[in-house]
């Protein structure tokens, strides 16, 4: 495999802001903040393997690994929950007769105020779309769940999936060049930063200098 690997979570962070995508896979920083904490704390929950289930007519796996090794893809991550629910028009996913239809469940803390979902998670989700239809077949669905109003949201993955995947290999061209030649994308204008937890390691605050000879002479009296 000559591509380089793509995490699936990386696609979201690049398309909330190439910069701090840049600054997470290149220069390797981080930094966390409530949002952050909130989220992790979430899927601390989530992905525990403990928590899959069977009922009737339905399986439930959380933390399910999942991969697309194409060369134009090369992608791995890892699906919070695959729901597996009885149909007959489904794939075979057990040691049994029966057919299931999946369905990926990607847990979300917040729900966004005046649309129903934000892009960038929206394309999360489409590239854990096809590394799922990829390992079990099938043509999957997906949904977003946002626990501060517990409620579920489907997402148009099959309605959109010609321009989505077509903008996933654009992404992942991109994406793997910054890799190769190491750089950093360039901070885009009109990014909102307020929400960030790299915001003070990308945009550290500088206190306004009236005399760059005076502030000098500080330094130097310090150090003597």
């Amino acid at each position: 495999m000559s591509t380089i690997e793509i995490g699936i979570r990386s696609i979201q962070h690049y398309l909330y802001c190439p910069h701090r995508w840049g600054l997470l896979e290149v220069d390797k920083a981080w930094a966390e903040n409530i949002f952050v904490t909130k989220a992790n704390l979430m899927h601390e929950r989530v992905h525990n393997s403990e928590r899959s289930y069977c009922t009737k007519g339905k399986k439930v796996f959380t933390s399910v690994p999942v991969y697309h090794d194409q060369e134009e893809y090369n992608l791995y991550g890892v699906v919070d929950c695959l729901e597996a629910t009885e149909n007959k028009n489904g794939i075979f996913i057990a040691e049994n007769e029966k057919k299931y239809q999946l369905c990926i469940v990607e847990y979300k803390p917040t729900k966004p105020k005046n649309q129903p979902y934000h892009e960038e998670d929206f394309m999360q989700v489409f590239a854990q779309k096809l590394c799922v239809d990829y390992v079990f077949g099938g043509d999957c669905r997906a949904v977003l769940y946002y626990s501060d109003v517990k409620k579920r949201v489907e997402l148009p993955v099959k309605d959109r999936y010609v321009e989505c995947n077509q903008k996933v290999k654009v992404l992942l061209s991109e994406m793997r060049k910054y890799l190769e030649e190491g750089r950093i994308p360039a901070i885009l204008k009109g990014q909102r930063c307020n929400g960030c937890s790299m915001k003070d390691l990308c945009m550290p605050s500088i206190k306004k200098v009236k005399s760059l000879r005076l502030e000098i002479e500080k330094i130097v009296k310090s150090e003597i």
